[in-house]
């Protein structure tokens, strides 16, 4: 399954659990909630996923966590903020390149409609 089959079916259960409980909960419940649909629609799913880095040539064991990684190709950052940031965006395109993945889904959870609330950001590698 492609990054583009991944991103489709995430958006569709993070559409779904936004219907269905709304905005105005904490980051953790749709992550656990999102988790929970993506685990029942097959796929692999990681929660809070520790990720090392390499600074000034030593390996720091806990650089940045990934809230979801889906089939060890696809990020997703999580928010459940009033309004997304440009720190929010470079957050995700970071743990991208730190971690040599493609592409990444920042979704916010705070807000009336999700659909203009889900982004696609990409490593070009």
């Amino acid at each position: 399954m492609t990054e583009n089959d991944i991103s489709y079916k995430v958006i569709g259960a993070a559409i779904e659990i936004h219907k269905t409980i709304g905005p105005g909960l904490l980051e953790s419940a749709y992550e656990n909630a999102l988790a929970y649909d993506l685990k029942e629609l097959g796929f692999d799913v990681t929660q809070q996923v520790a990720m090392p880095f390499i600074y000034k040539g030593v390996k720091q064991d806990v650089g940045y966590r990934i809230d979801l990684l889906v089939n060890n190709k696809v990020i997703l950052e999580l928010k459940a903020v009033e309004q997304l940031a440009p720190v929010h965006f470079s957050q995700l395109l970071t743990y991208l390149k730190l971690s040599d993945l493609r592409l990444g889904l920042l979704i916010n959870f705070n807000s009336k409609t999700l659909k203009n609330n889900i982004h696609r950001v990409v490593n070009n590698l």
